[in-house]
């Protein structure tokens, strides 16, 4: 039996995303307004096909983020929960959902390394289809392994996250 505010690591493949995306860019948009250059779909739920936690990662590319920090109580409206910096210089990160996360969104401004280096990544895994699946069994298996332990889940994941960030610096190169 597990605590109600536990956490749970469960991995699923749904054909939906895009159309959650979708609409949550559209709603921020729309609150947001100017503030906002682009709304980019990261994380696994951004691979076709593959096992994924069930919350949207989302880059919001911004402006400049003084102006994103002065529209916190619209992302509040909006469900949003602000965390900081949330160990990123330069990024304002949000949770959705409380303990059961429905988004997690990373915002930046406008030209950061940060935003390069996710799209790349998701960019790399879209491209090769045999290095996505290298990635969903790596998770499948830690989703066993700590479905209890987010934190063990995450960083289990950090060593082949490297490695094929890296490869996608070479094949971006090529």
């Amino acid at each position: 039996m597990t605590p109600l505010n536990m956490r749970i690591i469960e991995l699923k493949q749904e054909n939906n995303w895009i159309e959650k995306i979708a609409d949550e860019a559209n709603q921020l948009k729309m609150k947001l307004g100017d503030v906002v250059i682009e709304i980019h779909h990261i994380g696994s739920t951004a691979i076709p096909g593959i096992f994924a936690k069930p919350t949207i990662d989302i880059i919001l590319e911004v402006n400049n983020i003084a102006d994103l920090d002065e529209k916190a109580t619209i992302l509040e409206e909006l469900g949003y929960d602000a965390k900081g910096e949330f160990g990123v210089t330069g990024r304002r990160y949000f949770q959705k959902g409380g303990d059961n996360r429905t988004h997690h969104m990373h915002a930046f401004a406008s030209g950061s390394k940060e935003i390069a280096r996710h799209l790349l990544f998701r960019d790399y895994l879209r491209a090769h289809k045999h290095k996505a699946n290298e990635y969903e069994t790596l998770k499948l298996n830690l989703a066993t392994k700590f479905k209890f332990s987010p934190e063990e889940y995450a960083q289990g994941k950090n060593e082949l996250i490297e490695k094929l960030e890296n490869e996608a610096l070479v094949w971006t190169n090529s």
